[in-house]
């Protein structure tokens, strides 16, 4: 009998723990990268990121290279099975969320639809 590979319900890639970690070297100590869904955006829903301190007993908190990401009880609804990365190509830095429950996403990739 195999056991079930579980997997984390949002992950996180190596570079956008590196940019945020850079980011984080300005703010207060014990600060923290939250990211959540919010309604709105040329499809439906949008993705927001902001720097928190407070963290609460809802949200799930993915430790990655020093560092810690935060998702609400709500959001992670939303984005669960996705993938948090950062890109740096010729149309800019951003971070993207690859998202498995998108049915659709607008052009510059912050919103989504379900």
């Amino acid at each position: 009998m195999t056991e079930a590979l579980t997997l984390p319900p949002v992950s996180v890639t190596d570079r956008a723990a590196k940019r945020v970690a850079h980011i984080l070297r300005t703010e207060p100590p014990g600060s923290m990268f939250r990211v959540q869904v919010n309604g709105g955006g040329c499809s439906g829903f949008s993705y927001a990121f902001d720097i928190d301190r407070n963290r609460t007993v809802e949200d799930l908190a993915i430790e990655k290279d020093g560092v810690t990401f935060l998702v609400d009880k709500v959001s992670l609804d939303y984005l669960k099975g996705s993938r948090i990365d950062f890109v740096d190509d010729l149309i800019g830095q951003s971070f993207k969320i690859e998202n498995p429950n998108a049915t659709s996403s607008c052009g510059c990739g912050t919103s989504f639809s379900l």
